[in-house]
Parts: C-alpha cells; structure tokens; sequence
C-alpha cells in the first residue's frame, strides 16, 4: 500500500520523527485500512479511507476533544500546518496514536460500555457536521422489494433470508421518528469500534461518521449491540449510562430509529455490491457473511420491546 518513501514522507509531514518504516501490520475495516508505522518517536496508526472521506477535519477535532475529556481513544496527529489530512500517492491520509485493540466483542462488561458512552455524550464540542439520512431515513418497502428482485434473479445465497425479512424490516421503518435533540454523536458505536485492549481497558476507534444526532438514539444502538439478548446486560449499561450523568434516554420505540435506519442501510448496501459485476467473488462472499450477520441477530419490533422493558 504504502513505499519506505512514503513513510518518511508521513512522518516528516505529520512530525513522528526519524527512521520511519512500515512494520506490516495492517487492519482492514469496511470503510478503510490502517497501516503500523514505527519512528524514534514511537508506533502510530496511518489510515486510508476506501471511498472519499469527509475532508473538513471535524471527525478528528470531534476525537481530540474527546480524548481531552478523558475519552479513551487514539490521539489525533495533526500535521504541522493543523491539518487532518495529507496526500500520499493522491490518497488521503491521516495519523493517529497506535493503540493494541483485542477484536470485536459484543460481550464487554455492560456497566463499562454505558460509562464509556455518556462520557462520550458528554464531550464539550459544537460541531457542525449535520444529520444524514443514512442514520435517519428508511430504505422503504419499494426499495426492499427491487432487492430482493435483483438478488433473486443473480442467484444470491441470501436472496431467501432478504425475502423472509422483508415485511419485518418495513414495518421497524414504520417506527422512524425525528431525533428530538442533536448533539455531535460518533454514530459507529458496534463492536467494531468500542475494543477492549492488550492493557485492560476500552478504546473507541474510527469516528470518520461523527456528526449531529440524537444522543438517545445513538444509545439505543449501543444497548442493542451490547445488551446481547440479555435484559440483565441492557438494564446494567443503561443503569451506569445514567448514573453517569448521559443526556440520552431510551423511553418509546422511536428511539430505535437511528439503529433501524443505519441498519437497514448496512444491508442495502451488502446487497448493492453482491450485485455489482466488477465486484470479486472473494468480495461477493464477505457481503455475504456480513448480511448474514443481520439474520443471527436481528433487530425486530419484539426486540425493540424487550429492550425498552428492561430499561424502563
């Protein structure tokens, strides 16, 4: 991905310091990947992004005012000029404090997570990054139906599964309702993103989609994540959110919205490049399993419900 001259191009822009060099180790997520790289000055974290980031830097201010309140999360590298971003190779990329993250676990210790999240929802910061409709608007029953259609006809593993849920998907975007108050949120809270790490504690990483949005919905999506089918786990997350002094509050199934609508995009978009021609089989069998995923654990109405008994 990345030349030695790259490294010490990286580092001299970003001020790591001397005798730059890539270790190898690289992590792939879904939007991008991130590369090790080692100077005198220590190890940090350069990442690319596979589509085209969002350029105005306020993701990264977002992160180093959380990591100023006590957030753990990996430092932000500005570069010299106070920028985010550099270009490499007509990529941009960005630096960030390397941090030893175990893999994704729904299981974390609930009363942590909801500590972590109404510190999160707590960070001094005015953003001004608006609300998207990824997080706010349904794929709709028509959409639904053109997939399963197109996915039917291509012969996709998972046409059935998509077909199967479809009536329960449109009726959980019956459930959609306006954020009733905005703040800036990281609005990528699944496991993928809140890691234990090899020193015992929580790390939250990737916050590219942060943005205005309802601290309540955004919760919602966290206790479902981490409630794991357990009233016990959702109670204590939510118990600790709270105790802490979070802003949100899960009281009605309309704070589900922000989980259901970034949901249903999830999948919509799995099933888009399963459908894409120029896409490869090896990529055509990720989605697949990623769609699966929404099939062993989905989000229903009867979910939402025990969820919000557990808490009220």
């Amino acid at each position: 991905m990345f030349s030695d001259d790259d490294a010490g191009r990286i580092a001299r822009t970003f001020g790591l310091g001397d005798g730059a060099a890539f270790t190898g180790t690289v992590s792939r997520g879904e939007q991008g990947q991130v590369a090790q790289l080692e100077t005198s000055r220590g190890v940090w974290a350069v990442k690319t992004s596979f589509r085209p980031p969002e350029l105005d830097g306020e993701d990264g201010t977002f992160q180093a005012a959380a990591v100023a309140a006590g957030v753990p999360a990996p430092a932000v590298v500005f570069t010299a000029g106070g920028e985010l971003f550099t270009d490499v190779g007509g990529l941009p990329v960005r630096v960030y404090g390397w941090v030893d993250v175990l893999p994704a676990d729904s299981g974390l210790d609930p009363g942590r997570v909801g500590h972590l999240m109404a510190a999160i929802h707590q960070v001094p910061f005015r953003g001004r990054r608006p609300e998207d409709a990824w997080y706010a608007e349904p794929v709709g029953a028509a959409g639904w139906d053109r997939l399963v259609e197109r996915l039917t006809a291509a012969g996709a593993p998972f046409a059935g599964d998509l077909a199967a849920m479809r009536n329960g998907l449109v009726a959980l975007e019956g459930l959609l309702v306006p954020a009733r108050g905005l703040r800036t949120c990281h609005r990528d809270l699944w496991s993928d993103n809140v890691r234990a790490t090899s020193q015992g504690g929580l790390c939250v990483i990737d916050w590219d989609n942060c943005g205005l949005a309802d601290p309540g919905q955004e919760l919602a999506g966290v206790l479902f994540e981490f409630g794991n089918g357990d009233a016990d786990r959702a109670r204590a997350l939510y118990g600790e959110y709270r105790r802490c002094g979070g802003p949100g509050r899960i009281e009605r199934r309309g704070d589900f919205s922000m989980t259901i609508a970034q949901l249903g995009h999830i999948n919509e978009m799995s099933c888009l490049i399963w459908l894409d021609p120029a896409v490869s089989d090896a990529e055509r069998k990720r989605q697949a399993a990623r769609f699966h995923e929404s099939v062993e654990m989905p989000l229903t109405v009867a979910v939402i419900d025990e969820l919000l008994e557990a808490v009220a």
